[in-house]
């Protein structure tokens, strides 16, 4: 009787251990099921864990007694396709992070859990055919139903429950018409996503558009186009015109955007132009909403997948062109667990699919445009605003020695007041939410300050707090002073809430938005206050680095930033080129239509060289200056960097486990610079001490080999269960 090899299976499971794990196959499984990337259900210590399977072999290095058999074999194709596969593979690799935790961030949270990868019942609505004939006059005293019946033609297989949200519409209407018979409800499997009967026609296109156009359709293969073009220069209408060919070839189309707020308004002018699938791919979803997406990507149906940056690891049937909206963005990065940047992912996905990759932005980062220098990427300009529009004008002001009255000059005052009673909207910016970021005590110069944190606690007037927004942490206004007892307290300092509060003292007939994370809390409140905005319902707009986001504003004609002196004196040596990506987004909301647009920024410092570079010439002079300097100092992109951070509830745990892990890198680093131990610039946070050890490297490969040779070495160190430690290669943020 012959001895059958036993059938090995080599699994990642999300775990934090840096390995696979090898496990019989279950009994009686069918082995043509037994693909990389089938997700597998094995017991795990006292857990059963779902892992993906990595490889099938009749070998391991565990004696073939001591391993534990599979429960089973989840799918019967691939859940992780094999381009996917690939590129976590790399990932893994590049960011030293364990696969497991990789390949489960690259999964719908449904699919984690083990349940089938099957599309789920769908409700959706859709007009009947009483209600397609009914009469103009019917509903003429309805305005609203009136209106959501219109909508809901352009549809004649239905909208789903998603659609009605993003259109923010009252279920009291919609269950008004279902009863009139006019509306029907049903359920199917898959509509999702659902197709407008009459797409718009594309806008004609300046010469630079169309230089880009034409370049980027001639790729054949794998090539990186930076689409540099200027706020309100006609990105968009570039993609839509791409992605148009890549469509005519039964192709799909990866989107990514940087955040949440700027996927309903895509999607829209997306859904308006193609009379094929549009999906949306995003955190704000439900489960079960993100499982029907990420399916319709992998069978094909949806054409085009629009997401912030998840949506990198999302299946493709065929996929033939991936564009990087704001492409600078830091919200492209992952800070925690996983720490990938989403955009280099994208280009190693194109890379590895022979597909173009556009890169688009008004700001490019330095590192990208540091590649265009060195010709791997392709530079595409698009110099001046689209249509009639002009380039804002813009206007310094000096308020060294002025009265301000809460942070606004004199000056801005005036000019909001000339423009609003032109009957156009003004946008205020200060990049600061809340209140006040200081109470503090008149007697004695006591700060409030969070208990768990090395930072001071914000006030906010509504509701009446004093908020820790590093960790969430909140407490009452105290009555009196915690040191020295006395009822003196005062608030220090500008916030959007009282920005908003002063304004409403010199313009109460006017109403006024404040977009900031405390007033876009509840779900679909962002996606309501844009459309107020675009409807011309508000006329002041104050917000946050969330109002200067890729947004079309056209009535906006002034834009004014009340503080952006902060970046001139930053110790992290990215603050200069985040401000100067900054003031030129936020600008960019002024003027975009035929409307001149104003841009009036308040400064303690006017005389700033880099600041006149950057207001006076262009982006793109103050980006050479800024990378020539980074060239003198051998800081990103000429050097690689990669961050150990440590935390622990004692300083000093943290602190000797980055001493180890120095110490190590004495015996085998060669040409690595290495920096620290030392504090976090916020030492405190959670009630954690934070302590940071930073590698610096003038070669990529150089930094990546020692850093296989090291991670082995620390998984040694008994030191490492006292701490909680990470590492992030190519940091961006040394918090």
């Amino acid at each position: 009787m012959k001895n059958h090899k036993p059938i090995i299976l080599r699994i990642a499971v999300p775990t934090p251990l840096r390995r696979a794990f090898d496990y019989l196959a279950p009994a009686g499984c069918d082995n043509t099921h037994l693909q990389p990337g089938v997700r597998v259900r094995i017991p795990f210590g006292p857990r059963a864990m779902v892992g993906i399977l990595l490889e099938v072999s009749d070998q391991s290095q565990v004696p073939a007694h001591k391993l534990k058999q599979a429960t089973e074999i989840i799918d019967k194709i691939p859940v992780i396709t094999a381009d996917v596969l690939q590129l976590c593979l790399w990932a893994a690799d590049y960011y030293h992070h364990p696969l497991g935790d990789v390949l489960e961030a690259a999964l719908p949270v449904l699919l984690r859990q083990g349940k089938p990868a099957l599309l789920a019942l769908e409700s959706y609505w859709k007009v009947t055919f009483e209600g397609v004939s009914l009469d103009d006059k019917a509903l003429k005293r309805s305005p609203r139903q009136q209106e959501l019946l219109s909508w809901l033609t352009q549809y004649p297989e239905g909208v789903s429950r998603q659609q009605i949200k993003e259109r923010d519409i009252p279920s009291t209407i919609l269950n008004t018409l279902c009863k009139k018979g006019w509306v029907a409800k049903d359920s199917k499997e898959n509509l999702f996503p659902f197709v407008i009967k009459v797409p718009e026609a594309a806008l004609a296109l300046n010469s630079a558009q169309h230089n880009a156009v034409t370049i980027i359709n001639a790729a054949i293969n794998f090539q990186v186009f930076l689409l540099d073009g200027v706020t309100g220069s006609g990105k968009t209408e570039v993609y839509l015109q791409v992605i148009s060919e890549v469509l005519a070839k039964q192709k799909q189309v990866l989107v990514l955007v940087p955040e949440i707020g700027l996927t309903p308004q895509t999607l829209q002018r997306f859904r308006h132009r193609f009379a094929v699938p549009v999906v949306a791919l995003h955190s704000g979803l439900t489960d079960k909403e993100r499982l029907n997406a990420w399916l319709s990507a992998q069978s094909g149906n949806a054409k085009i997948i629009i997401g912030t940056r998840s949506a990198i690891f999302s299946p493709f049937a065929n996929l033939g062109l991936i564009i990087v909206d704001e492409e600078h963005d830091l919200s492209f990065k992952q800070h925690e667990g996983f720490r990938y940047h989403a955009r280099d992912l994208a280009i190693m996905r194109a890379q590895s699919n022979n597909i173009s990759i556009v890169l688009g932005s008004a700001t490019p980062s330095l590192e990208t445009l540091c590649r265009t220098q060195q010709g791997r990427y392709q530079h595409l300009r698009l110099p001046e605003r689209a249509g009639d529009a002009k380039n804002p004008i813009f206007t310094v002001l000096d308020i060294r020695k002025q009265h301000l009255e809460e942070g606004i000059s004199p000056a801005l005052l005036s000019a909001m007041r000339t423009h609003l009673d032109s009957g156009d909207q003004v946008m205020l910016f200060l990049n600061r939410r809340g209140f006040a970021p200081v109470f503090m005590c008149h007697g004695c110069g006591w700060m409030a300050k969070c208990q768990r944190c090395d930072a001071r606690l914000t006030y906010h007037h509504d509701p009446r707090r004093l908020h820790c927004h590093h960790c969430d942490s909140r407490r009452g206004i105290p009555t009196k002073c915690d040191a020295c007892g006395v009822s003196d307290l005062q608030i220090i300092g500008l916030g959007t809430e009282r920005l908003e509060q002063a304004l409403q003292k010199h313009f109460p007939s006017l109403s006024i938005a404040r977009i900031d994370r405390d007033s876009t809390q509840r779900k679909g409140s962002m996606e309501t206050l844009l459309e107020d905005i675009q409807e011309g319902k508000h006329h002041i707009l104050i917000g946050t680095q969330m109002l200067a986001k890729g947004h079309h504003f056209p009535n906006v004609t002034l834009v004014g930033i009340i503080d952006a002196d902060g970046g001139f004196f930053s110790s992290d040596f990215r603050a200069l080129e985040r401000m100067g990506q900054l003031v030129l987004q936020v600008a960019g909301r002024a003027g975009r239509v035929a409307k001149p647009g104003t841009v009036v920024l308040q400064t303690h410092h006017p005389d700033h060289p880099l600041l006149h570079q950057l207001l006076r010439e262009s982006y793109h002079f103050f980006a050479t200056t800024l990378l020539q300097d980074r060239a003198q100092a051998l800081l990103p992109p000429y050097a690689f960097l990669a961050l150990f951070r440590a935390e622990a509830h004692h300083a000093e745990q943290a602190n000797q486990f980055l001493q180890q892990i120095k110490n190590i890198t004495d015996t085998f680093a060669e040409k690595i610079s290495i920096w620290g131990p030392v504090s976090a610039p916020m030492a405190k946070r959670s009630g954690r001490y934070r302590v940071q050890l930073l590698l610096q490297a003038n070669q990529r490969p150089l930094l990546q080999q020692y850093l296989k040779k090291l991670l082995p070495e620390i998984e040694k160190l008994p030191s490492k269960h006292q701490v909680r430690w990470s590492l992030d290669v190519d940091p961006l943020e040394m918090f």
